[in-house]
């Protein structure tokens, strides 16, 4: 019969793995990418991967995008943070910031939307797409932008302010 540790042994690796990942998290918001990626991949390489929230992987994939101009892997890891925390709109930003590095427009545009169905007050996203350019939906949905009476709602509704 294999040996199984008790649990306060398992809870006591459990919790200093989220706590490196959290250092390792904070470091990548902060900038500090390689101090970040090289604690990321540390915890990447212990195996246990069960207990690792979904920003583990949306933060290690837009680095490794983004410092190891590996593109396809870090799209796949971003994808799979939002599989594993959809509700969490910090992995839309990455998984869009991953699919910018690959002039992945559209995809972006879609992964922000997807964001701010989230949370449609999230500034990270929020900013991403103002950085784009990306216009608000028509007034009314049933008709085309290009319908006057979109155009005269959508021009109202910009003059105070909406």
């Amino acid at each position: 019969m294999p040996y199984v540790p008790p649990r306060s042994v398992v809870h006591g690796v459990r919790q200093k793995l989220s706590e490196a990942c959290n250092r390792g998290i904070e470091q990548c918001r902060r900038g500090d990418w390689d101090q970040g990626l090289e604690s990321l991949r540390r915890i990447a390489e212990t195996g246990d991967r069960t207990a690792l929230p979904g920003l583990f992987y949306s933060y290690l994939g837009y680095g490794i995008a983004r410092c190891q101009k590996r593109e396809e892997e870090g799209l796949k890891l971003c994808q799979h943070a939002i599989k594993v925390e959809f509700y969490q709109p910090e992995n839309y930003v990455n998984l869009a910031r991953t699919q910018l590095l690959g002039n992945h427009r559209r995809a972006a545009a879609q992964a922000i939307r997807q964001g701010l169905k989230v949370d449609p007050n999230h500034e990270e996203l929020l900013v991403l797409q103002r950085e784009l350019g990306l216009r608000r939906t028509p007034i009314l949905r049933f008709l085309s932008r290009s319908n006057p009476i979109n155009r005269f709602l959508g021009g109202l509704l910009h003059k105070i302010g909406v």
